[in-house]
């Protein structure tokens, strides 16, 4: 088993998907000669050409209506928005096409096509390229949201999201790309709409998204010194949930966290925290604890914006203030 950069499993996600199907192909933003902004795509027009690695002009909006298009006459593109700051620009092709297609056309028409964008804070990139936008996408039926956490998870939850009949949003985090990990070898594909316990505990569940889950597990080392044993679930897909996932976990601890960097306010946070109330209620000792983003626009200022980010001290905090 190799161990691979995120970058690196998304790349070999990417080509082997591509070399087994021909119908797959990218479109993007200097995702060609220059090999993506983040180096996902790197070589890949080397290896498969001008027609089936496209460098495009930077038009989200365009793009995003193009890959619905394509998606529709038997492809199935990769399109790259190159931060996830501008999937607003995309929202109107997403809701208003990609989502309900299938529906209007009572399931005659497939639409299997996939968004890849990189989006969080932390690299110091302001508040036009940090944004955490993950409720805007996972708030419109008709859509699978994705965002892996792990190397491994990056490449067999792309591999899965490329030979979905259906749109998939892949929700990447810029301070993953760097991060190492074992990745299997050739045919690895993870299932989408299924969470992951990643340390068994007994008295909190914490469940995260993305890089929070890093956080997260950080926090649950710091706890387990207390005596709280934390037990952290990385959800890989917010939609569809795994639903029977969370309950099982809540169910074992009886107190939950809900942590996810998008801001609290209307957030993706607020539908987990609803959706547990909703689904395991009675097993509840406490409410359930959310953290996110502070209300407002991601610093440029090193200190601020670590002070506005979500971390392993405010998780650990969260999971007090559920066990107390």
């Amino acid at each position: 088993m190799a161990k691979l950069r995120y970058a690196e499993a998304l790349n070999q996600a990417l080509c082997e998907e591509m070399e087994r199907d021909p119908a797959v192909w990218l479109l993007g933003e200097d995702i060609g000669v220059y090999g993506g902004v983040f180096k996902v795509t790197r070589d890949l027009m080397e290896r498969f050409g001008e027609e089936r690695v496209r460098d495009t002009p930077i038009s989200e909006q365009a793009l995003t209506a193009m890959t619905v298009s394509a998606a529709m006459t038997g492809t199935r593109p990769v399109l790259e928005i190159m931060y996830a700051d501008f999937l607003p620009l995309t929202v109107d092709a997403l809701a208003n096409q990609a989502s309900i297609y299938n529906y209007i056309w009572a399931g005659q028409v497939e639409l299997p096509f996939v968004l890849r964008t990189q989006g969080g804070g932390g690299a110091g990139a302001g508040a036009q390229h940090s944004k955490s936008l993950d409720a805007f996408v996972a708030h419109i039926p008709g859509l699978k949201v994705v965002a892996p956490a792990s190397p491994a998870d990056a490449k067999g939850l792309l591999k899965a999201a490329i030979r979905d009949p259906h749109p998939v949003i892949f929700l990447e985090h810029k301070l993953l790309y760097n991060m190492r990990g074992e990745v299997p070898d050739g045919e690895h594909v993870a299932e989408i709409g299924r969470a992951a316990v990643l340390r068994e505990g007994r008295d909190v569940s914490v469940f995260a998204t993305s890089r929070m889950v890093h956080e997260a597990l950080k926090a649950a080392e710091a706890l387990s010194a207390e005596g709280i044993e934390a037990e952290i679930v990385d959800l890989r897909t917010l939609r569809p949930l795994d639903l029977s996932a969370i309950v099982a976990s809540v169910e074992k601890t009886n107190h939950a966290v809900v942590v996810n960097e998008g801001w609290t306010f209307c957030g993706y946070g607020a539908e987990l925290s609803a959706t547990i109330m909703d689904h395991a209620f009675d097993a509840l000792d406490a409410p359930v604890e959310r953290v996110g983003t502070l209300d407002m626009p991601i610093p440029y200022s090193e200190p601020l914006e670590m002070a506005v980010l979500p971390d392993a001290g405010r998780i650990a905090q969260a999971c007090r203030r559920a066990v107390a």
